[in-house]
């Protein structure tokens, strides 16, 4: 358990204290650089993601660890990946309305 405090922790601190940084100072810096950053800024977001995914199902399904996957564990793994990737697009895509919703809201006010 003291693993997982940590490595939950660790990607996330260091990466967001990494990236403002990086991305504030490249106000004049070389495009290409730039979409190398944001590759890069990506690749991260998705092993984070896998990290904590992994760590979540495994936690909820993997009683006592064996030789061989049964069947109700493998069936415990497909749907607790399955939702976590619901509930993460699901969670992406009310940002994106609450977004817009916002800027619409602000628009609507500067008329």
């Amino acid at each position: 358990r003291s693993r997982r405090g940590g490595t939950g922790r660790a990607p996330g601190h260091s990466g967001s204290a990494m990236d403002a940084p990086s991305a504030a100072g490249l106000g004049g810096a070389d495009p290409q650089l730039q979409r190398f950053i944001e590759v890069e800024t990506q690749k991260q977001r998705f092993q984070q993601l896998v990290h904590q995914m992994t760590e979540l199902c495994w936690e909820k399904c993997m009683d006592k660890p064996g030789p061989k996957l049964d069947s109700r564990a493998e069936t415990c793994f497909v749907n607790c990946v399955e939702r976590f990737i619901d509930t993460s697009q699901f969670i992406l895509n009310r940002l994106e309305q609450t977004q817009k919703s916002k800027s619409a809201f602000s628009e609507s006010l500067s008329d």
